[in-house]
């Protein structure tokens, strides 16, 4: 009964914040909106469902603000290019990690007790070994993105060079994968390899859908002679990994959509879901908050309008939320 009278002083008090949304500046937010982010609409009747799901977002939106506030999350949201798309859209066409079933596991060994070494931050970005944030558009390439980012920044601590990789290459050519139906990024260090590189983006250019393969050795920026897995589930492992080799591919669950507006703050949804893994991003970093809370530094390639600027702040040693400790690897030299 004491939770229930919690809640509802809660919802008296976010009722004014919620109100200053009223019809007409809600109209007027959604026409700024769309001139924003350059929408348009084929007639009225897509119209009306897309600001349906928009207004539906706001108001979500501004409800959890209002909770964060009042100190009941450690991250904000905000809206963005995204805003008239539903959590399923999202993960429908923004995402693309295909876990393959049977994949062989080429784990580390443990990494022994060199974990308790490790520096209270790291930043790959500052070290010049993280390339721009990218936006995959609609189609399922996070994990060739992902790969490209890994490699970039092997690139970069082997040569001191930092080079936008192609990941058009990876999705026209990793014939294990499934282009922008979705791929695993094992697969993509493995063709890598066996290729014997990977072209630069300026060589073969995002396109952001299938295309025969146009790789040419001419191109060629980066190799690997092969990959590895950090052990399932393992934040310490994936930390010391992290500072041994640089930037590290991980999956997942991005369907919350918390993560779609999420804005600031160190991300923390206790919903999100260890198993249900559907999307690549790259790991290039981890510290702690002025708050005391510790946090993976998360490149995402849902372009700059997403989160902090492409990237996410996401809850560290918090029993490995959203998975991100189950599906990490990273490509070596």
């Amino acid at each position: 009964f004491r939770m229930l009278q919690c809640v509802g002083v809660l919802l008296l008090l976010l009722a004014p914040a919620l109100g200053h949304l009223d019809e007409t500046a809600l109209d007027s937010h959604w026409e700024e909106w769309k001139v924003t982010h350059r929408k348009e609409y084929n007639g009225l009747g897509e119209e009306e469902i897309r600001r349906a799901v928009w207004q539906k977002n706001m108001l979500m939106i501004e409800a959890h603000n209002q909770e964060a506030a009042l100190g009941m999350h450690s991250y904000e949201l905000g809206m963005n290019h995204l805003g008239d798309m539903t959590s399923e859209e999202v993960s429908e066409k923004l995402t693309g990690l295909l876990v393959p079933m049977n994949r062989e596991r080429n784990f580390t060994t443990t990494l022994g007790n060199g974990v308790h070494k490790l520096p209270k931050y790291l930043d790959y970005r500052k070290k010049k070994m993280v390339t721009s944030v990218k936006n995959q558009g609609s189609c399922g390439s996070c994990w060739a993105f992902s790969s490209a980012g890994a490699l970039e920044g092997l690139l970069a601590k082997m040569t001191g060079r930092l080079v936008d990789l192609s990941p058009q290459n990876l999705v026209d050519c990793v014939t294990e994968n499934e282009g922008c139906g979705g791929g695993y990024m094992t697969n993509a260090f493995r063709y890598v390899k066996d290729n014997g590189g990977i072209d630069s983006e300026e060589a073969y250019p995002y396109v952001g859908q299938d295309q025969p393969c146009q790789y040419s050795s001419a191109g060629m920026a980066a190799q690997c002679s092969g990959y590895t897995e950090v052990p399932v589930g393992d934040e310490q492992q994936l930390a010391y990994a992290l500072f041994q080799n640089g930037p590290v591919s991980v999956g997942i669950d991005a369907t919350m959509s918390s993560f779609q507006f999420y804005t600031k703050g160190v991300y923390y949804d206790a919903n999100c879901n260890k198993e249900d893994i559907n999307h690549a991003v790259l790991l290039v970093g981890y510290g702690v908050s002025t708050k005391g809370k510790q946090y993976w530094i998360v490149k995402n390639s849902w372009s700059e309008n997403w989160g902090r600027n492409g990237y996410i702040l996401m809850a560290r040693n918090r029993g490995n939320l959203c998975g991100i400790a189950n599906l990490a690897s990273y490509p070596i030299m």
